[in-house]
């Protein structure tokens, strides 16, 4: 367990997959989470259901990422039941194989909606919660091992948008080095979730582990990244890839 006892987190995407293991690690190390979800409320609420049982205080707000212009009112909504951020985790995201250059429903269309969840969201919800983050603040973003390279083809969208929220976090912790605030990315590979399931997959005998990660493995990566043991880590790219991208 990693003392997190009195913080305070915003996790997007936090209803479901990897952002519900973090939402769980966080309050078993004593953080007040908000969690952001879109279409899956009844995820967000079994899931704060389950951990009020165990004592722990999670909120639930909606961040729509198809529309960058509200992500502010998110982090607005999100203050009214915790105050203030020290811990934000930019997890929500959209990803898809249909982006092949040469696919006619891979235009602009699809560029903007993946652009707009991935990078644009993220990128007005983090320049407004960054005013409520005091010295000491942690900030998180999950990209990709497609952050870091091209595995796979028809993913080209989705790879360019993980480039950026990779590349803006190295940016963001030279912005934020003088305040004290940390900014560090999570680039996971295949991880078993609802959204890329495990089974019937052999996206795991491309690691050097010859498995999938478990949402959890992710999790304990974020606790580290959100404690004061990791106060001289900003600017990197932490893999939970298996070794994919070794």
């Amino acid at each position: 367990m990693t003392d997190l006892k009195g913080k305070k987190a915003l996790v997007t995407g936090g209803s479901r997959g990897i952002g519900a293991a973090i939402v769980r690690r966080f309050v078993e190390d004593g953080v007040e989470v908000v969690l952001t979800y879109n279409s899956s409320p009844e995820k967000a609420k079994k899931l704060i259901t389950e951990l009020t049982r165990k004592r722990g205080k999670v909120y639930m707000v909606r961040l729509d990422g198809s529309k960058p212009e509200k992500a502010a009112g998110t982090v607005r909504e999100a203050l009214k039941h915790i105050g203030h951020i020290d811990i934000l985790v930019n997890n929500a995201g959209m990803g898809g194989f249909d982006q092949h250059i040469d696919n006619p429903k891979a235009g602009l269309e699809k560029f903007d909606q993946i652009f707009d969840l991935n990078v644009r969201t993220l990128y007005a919800l983090t320049h407004e919660a960054v005013k409520h983050m005091n010295s000491g603040g942690r900030m998180i973003n999950i990209s990709s091992v497609l952050g870091e390279r091209a595995i796979f083809p028809d993913t080209g969208i989705y790879n360019a948008s993980k480039f950026a929220v990779t590349g803006l976090s190295r940016s963001w912790a030279l912005d934020l080095g003088a305040k004290n605030i940390t900014v560090n990315a999570i680039q996971p590979g295949p991880i078993d979730t609802d959204l890329n399931p495990a089974e019937g997959s052999t996206m795991g005998e491309m690691t050097a582990l010859k498995r999938y990660g478990r949402p959890e493995e992710v999790a304990a990566v974020a606790a580290f990244l959100a404690s004061e043991e990791s106060s001289y880590v900003t600017g990197a790219t932490i893999n939970v890839d298996g070794g994919m991208n070794a």
